[in-house]
Formats: structure tokens, C-alpha cells, sequence
């Protein structure tokens, strides 16, 4: 059995994988204010922990939240036997056994390079008396245990199947989509917007943006990440689409409205940086929200609704400059923004480079499922497994045409994301 989930947070659990209060997820913010005052000791603490981890660490990333819950709820951790992520959770009540993979224990934060725990940021965030609260670290192809009686007769599969340690989702994404190579680009276009670039050594540049995410084999994954994607298309239609709700045609009508209004969506521009939580890329700025720019009395739904569609691809293009890729690597699009001819072609058009969509879905679930079956040895390693599943797929190649109404139309998005941002 192959296990992925999202990373970090915080699942608080007994000797018996039971939690001891309700589990944390990575978007939880509490402990801000134990940052802040971490900060105001030592200005440059975001700066040195991106020097070990190589990533911009969140509110909800795992031992930041530790420490909160050290100070806040003390009794709930003096009875803790372990602290450990969605899937290392799930993977505990499976086969009895915690542990932790290499890709979550390196964005703790973690060391980056080592592609493991960092002793040096578990002592910054005053963990090291509470390191036995840390289950052992595995790599995400070795068996982690067999499934026990007791989930065998939950689950209906077989008692004693052999469960590996797992992945976090980003990162068997990367697999599941053929990723796992130096130089592939693999972008996710879902509810958030990430794209990364596989390297076979840890880059920590630009400094002090993105995530560097450590895939099997001594690989990694450097991305960036624009928290809101196919949100601001969902949005938007919950706004000016009232009238196409429930309808099985929905998506279609939308796509021809927006596909009806001219490259540059008639002057009006989208921002999408529609998540609560602002954004950690192009530039870190959690007060950075959404916004129209340039309507008149003269725009309609069907130019909103393109405008929110060419903003998406714009700031995809952002974060992919920011990772300076291999000139001519095709872009492989996952999520459920690739079911979108549309978007894809736009997003090959202002990219300038060919996106393919690869064949299948829950690429997630199939990187599970590769580093399942490397562990039985079905393949010689992650990496073969992963390359097994490369290629093929719909490719959109761009076509130069409309290119001065497409650099006209990403002029006026730069100067108002600028504004927005208040770097311009």
C-alpha cells in the first residue's frame, strides 16, 4: 500500500496512533504570534531558517506549531507519544508503527541538504528536550510495516500487506506525473498554483522565496507558489454565473463566454491573489489580495471571466521565471486546471513553451502507488518508476499569434500586480 497526503502541521498521538486533541493542518496560523516574538529577538530568523530548510516556512509547518502547543496546551503534550503529519498519521493506525518519510522530516523545517531533521532549527524552537516526540526517518519507497488485524478488518484488505512509508503529496505528485528527473517542470493547477522545477542538488536561489521539497533518490524540487489557482475561476462564476448553477454544462458555457472576448480580456485585468493567507511568491506578502483593475460600464461577465482566466496564467509565468527552467522543457500541468483546453493554451502562449497534460488523474495517488511498487521491487528504484509514466499526454504548443495583444495584455497585469504589491 502506498501513502501520500499534504504536508506538515501537527498530529498529536498516544502510543496507540489515537490523537490527544484535534489534528493541525498546514494552513493553521497560531503560531504567529510565537514567530513574532522569535523574531523581534532575532530579526533575521526567516532568513536562517531558509538557509537550512531552503523554503519560506508557513505559520503551519510543523515545528513552529510544536512549540505553540509546548507553551499552550502542556498537558496535552506531557501525555504525547509521537507528533507526526496527515499521512504518518493514517500510516500509524494502518500498521501500528510510527515513523515519518524524508520528504516530510526536511520541511519541518528540516535540513535541506541532508534531506532530513535539522537538530539546528529543533534547538532555535527550543524542541530538543522534546525530540523523542519525533518518529523515526525512512525513506518514501521502504516498507514502513504490515497492515494490522484490527485495520485489516476496518478496510477489508488482506492483514499483514505491506505498507511503505509514503510521500507528502507534492511530492508524489512530482513522481505520479513522470517528474522525478533533473530539469522536468511540473506544475499543479488546482486549488492552489505551484510550480516546480526538478534538480538533482538542493537550490536555494532566488533567496528567501518558495519551498525546496526533497524527492526520493537525492533529488528536489524547487517551486514557487501562488496559494490561490482554480479558486479564482470557482469564485468568479459563483459571482457572475448565479444563473448556470447545477447546470452539467457549466464549465462549457463559462469557457465559451471567456473564450468570446479577445486576448487582453478587453483591458480588464485579475490579480489573483485571492487566499486569506496573501502569498509566498513572487513576493512574500500576506496582505496581498485580489483585484480587478481597468473596468468600465462596458465590460461584462464574459470579460471578467477571461480576465480571471488570463490572471491565472500570468502569475503561473510569474513563479515559473523566478525558477529560470531549461529553455524548451515542455511544462507538465496537473490538477483540475489541465482539464481546460483554454487555460492550457493560454498559459503555452504566455509561457512560451509547449504544456502537456499528462494522461490520467490523481497523479498524487499514482506516485503512491510507484513507490509501492518500487518497494516490492517492481522497479530498480523511484526514479525508473516515476520515468515509467513520462510522456504522452495533450500537448498545447504556443502559436505566436496575438503575441503583441498577449505582451500588451501581461504589461498592464505587471504594473497592476505591482501596484497591488506595492512594489511598483
Amino acid at each position: 500500500m502506498g501513502v501520500a497526503g499534504a504536508m506538515v502541521g501537527a498530529w498529536v498521538v498516544d502510543e496507540h496512533g489515537n490523537t490527544l486533541r484535534p489534528g493541525i493542518n498546514w494552513e493553521d496560523s497560531r503560531s504567529q504570534a510565537l514567530i513574532d516574538e522569535m523574531t523581534a529577538v532575532r530579526p533575521d530568523l526567516m532568513s536562517d531558517i531558509f538557509a537550512v530548510s531552503g523554503s519560506v516556512m508557513q505559520q503551519g509547518c510543523t515545528l513552529p506549531v510544536m512549540a505553540e502547543l509546548l507553551r499552550s496546551e502542556p498537558e496535552v503534550m506531557a501525555r504525547a507519544h509521537a507528533v507526526v503529519g496527515y499521512k504518518d498519521w493514517l500510516r500509524m493506525r494502518l500498521t501500528g508503527v510510527a515513523a515519518t518519510d524524508t520528504s516530510e522530516a526536511a520541511v519541518a523545517p528540516g535540513d535541506a541538504r541532508a534531506q532530513a531533521r535539522s537538530g539546528r532549527l529543533m534547538r532555535l524552537f527550543g524542541l530538543e528536550d522534546h525530540a523523542y516526540l519525533f518518529p523515526k526517518v525512512i525513506a518514501s519507497e521502504e516498507i514502513a510495516g504490515q497492515l494490522t488485524d484490527a485495520a485489516a478488518r476496518a478496510t477489508g484488505l488482506p492483514e499483514g500487506l505491506p505498507v511503505v512509508a509514503g510521500a507528502g503529496d507534492v511530492i508524489a505528485n512530482v513522481i505520479g506525473a513522470g517528474g522525478l528527473r533533473p530539469g522536468a517542470i511540473t506544475a499543479i493547477l488546482g486549488t492552489t498554483c505551484m510550480v516546480g522545477v526538478c534538480h538533482d542538488a538542493p537550490v536555494f536561489e532566488p533567496a528567501g522565496l518558495g519551498l525546496l521539497f526533497s524527492l526520493p533518490e537525492r533529488y528536489w524540487y524547487r517551486a514557487m507558489v501562488n496559494v490561490a489557482g482554480t479558486s479564482n475561476l470557482d469564485w468568479v462564476i459563483s459571482i457572475a454565473c448565479t444563473d448556470l448553477a447545477g447546470r452539467d454544462d457549466l464549465l462549457d458555457r463559462v469557457t465559451h463566454m471567456a473564450a468570446s472576448v479577445p486576448v487582453g480580456a478587453q483591458g480588464a485585468t485579475y490579480i489573483p491573489y485571492l487566499s486569506e493567507s496573501g502569498i509566498i511568491a513572487p513576493v512574500i506578502d500576506a496582505g496581498a489580495r485580489a483585484q480587478f483593475s481597468g473596468l468600465t460600464p462596458a465590460h461584462g461577465r464574459e470579460a471578467l471571466l477571461r480576465a480571471v482566466y488570463e490572471g491565472v496564467a500570468f502569475s503561473i509565468v510569474d513563479l515559473l521565471e523566478l525558477l529560470a527552467p531549461p529553455p524548451g522543457a515542455p511544462l507538465v500541468l496537473t490538477g483540475g486546471g489541465g482539464k481546460s483546453p483554454l487555460w492550457c493554451a493560454m498559459i503555452a502562449e504566455v509561457a512560451g513553451r509547449t504544456v502537456v497534460v499528462p494522461e490520467g488523474r490523481e497523479f498524487g495517488a499514482r506516485g503512491a502507488a510507484l513507490l509501492a511498487a518500487t518497494a516490492l521491487g517492481h522497479f530498480p528504484s523511484v526514479a525508473e518508476a516515476s520515468a515509467s509514466v513520462a510522456g504522452g499526454g495533450r500537448a498545447f504548443s504556443p502559436s505566436g499569434r496575438d503575441a503583441s495583444a498577449w505582451a500588451a495584455a501581461r504589461g498592464r497585469y505587471a504594473q497592476a500586480r505591482d501596484r497591488a504589491l506595492g512594489t511598483g
